[in-house]
């Protein structure tokens, strides 16, 4: 256990710090998985109405050090490759069945 005042008062941030960094990287995680919800239930423009949110919390948590730039870099390349596939592939689909009314 710490001894020292300095040591006590940094232990307390320490803790302060730690649950605000959990917080962060649950609400990155839960944003993330909502987007692939989102994708799996094909409702593709919901979905890229959050990735400026995404990448506006991914860029800050890489810029705090809460994850590293690459970490950051990789899953917004992922996660914008995979909306595209799946635009791409919902266009694909309205072009080939241009009457098909249930889409």
């Amino acid at each position: 256990m710490a001894i020292t005042k300095s040591a006590k008062k940094a232990l307390r941030q320490n803790l302060k710090r730690k649950y605000r960094n959990i917080q962060k990287k649950k609400i990155i995680k839960n944003l993330l998985k909502e987007i692939r919800n989102l994708i799996s239930q094909k409702k593709i423009k919901e979905a890229k109405n959050l990735l400026p949110k995404v990448y506006k919390l991914l860029d800050k948590a890489a810029k705090t050090g809460l994850i590293k730039k690459n970490t950051a870099n990789r899953k917004k390349a992922r996660i914008t490759k995979l909306i595209n596939t799946k635009s791409k592939a919902q266009m694909s689909n309205q072009i080939q069945n241009p009457n098909d009314k249930s889409k």
